[in-house]
């Protein structure tokens, strides 16, 4: 392992090297409407994880819910990048009075070993959402284990429905929240500005959309609002295999938790050759929300609504560059 930097300067543990790899693993990390919206700060042990509410989405979501979701994902793409590099990591979530600083990341010893969680770095290059139709055929339960746990530890709760009554019951929620977007003229156009027609570093590209259902009642989300853009049609999942993330609470520091609870299990889900699609629709409605939680339970905030199953692969969304997110290390 490459230790010249620490040794010329045992001060700059996060040298340009280092930081880099930690903030391109970070931006790998999934965001709405591949909005990207973070943003990093560079010190010689510390990188501060900051999220960028020029990014952040008026009518979807206007209360900056999905934007930290977003920025807690990043953050344990961060966490994965540094066990690999050797890094035990100390995080603060919000650790601070400026809304925007998600937390801290800081560092004082590199040990000569990956963390724990260097298992899942490969998994990060490897995870694209995918919205294209899934195989009928079932995870294993001990890997549906997994991602409930992976979800656990990180203070979060995964609900995977096998029930076909209640399976049944959240796809009707998903096109009662279809039809809440049809008739909103100003979410439309907004939506409709995240889509990457043209080259550009952000948003979703139109062959990343994903065929539309030849079948009206699929478990799907259409960011092209019903527009074909010279896409194909085909047959979705009969009984799509659906689950919720949610958490006890709801406050900020909530989300960016289910964000890390999200991309944990994503990144063990895409080592296991499982992909996700994500179908938030109901939750950016806020009556519809309340109703996605488990009615067995009736406890906690869902923030995450997802199909998991076996699938094509898909291409990666593209990312911005590293030096559009990040502010370089300070002088000392």
């Amino acid at each position: 392992m490459d230790t010249q930097a620490t040794k010329r300067d045992p001060r700059l543990l996060v040298d340009a090297p280092v930081w880099r790899t930690l903030v391109e693993a970070a931006t790998a990390a999934p965001s709405i409407y591949n909005s990207q919206p973070w943003r990093f700060l560079v010190e010689p042990r510390r990188i501060e994880l900051y999220a960028d509410p020029r990014r952040q989405l008026e009518i979807a979501d206007a209360s900056g819910r999905s934007l930290l979701i977003s920025c807690g994902a990043a953050l344990f793409n961060l966490r994965v990048a540094a066990a690999h590099l050797g890094f035990h990591p100390r995080v603060r979530l919000l650790p601070s009075e400026n809304p925007t600083l998600v937390a801290t990341v800081d560092v004082d010893h590199r040990h000569t070993r990956p963390g724990l969680l260097d298992e899942l770095y490969p998994a990060i290059w490897g995870r694209h959402t995918n919205r294209h139709p899934f195989w009928s055929r079932r995870p294993p339960g001990s890997t549906v284990a997994r991602l409930v746990e992976a979800a656990a530890s990180e203070n979060a709760v995964l609900r995977i429905y096998d029930d076909l009554d209640e399976v049944s019951r959240i796809v009707d929620l998903l096109h009662d929240a279809d039809f809440e977007e049809r008739m909103d003229a100003v979410g439309i156009a907004e939506r409709t500005s995240w889509l990457a027609t043209e080259d550009r570093c952000d948003g979703v590209p139109v062959a990343s959309l994903g065929p539309l259902p030849e079948q009206t009642g699929a478990a799907f989300r259409d960011l092209a609002n019903g527009e074909r853009l010279a896409r194909p049609t085909a047959s979705f999942e009969a009984t799509p295999m659906v689950a919720t993330l949610s958490t006890m609470h709801d406050r900020p520091v909530d989300w960016v938790r289910a964000g890390q609870a999200l991309e944990r299990l994503l990144l063990i889900a895409t080592k296991h050759g499982l992909s996700a699609s994500f179908m938030n629709q109901p939750l950016e409605q806020p009556d519809l929300r309340w109703l996605t939680r488990s009615p067995m339970t009736g406890l906690g905030y869902t923030q995450m609504l997802m199909r998991i199953g076996y699938g094509v692969p898909v291409p990666p969304t593209p990312r911005r560059p590293i030096a559009e997110v990040t502010c370089p290390p300070r002088k000392s």
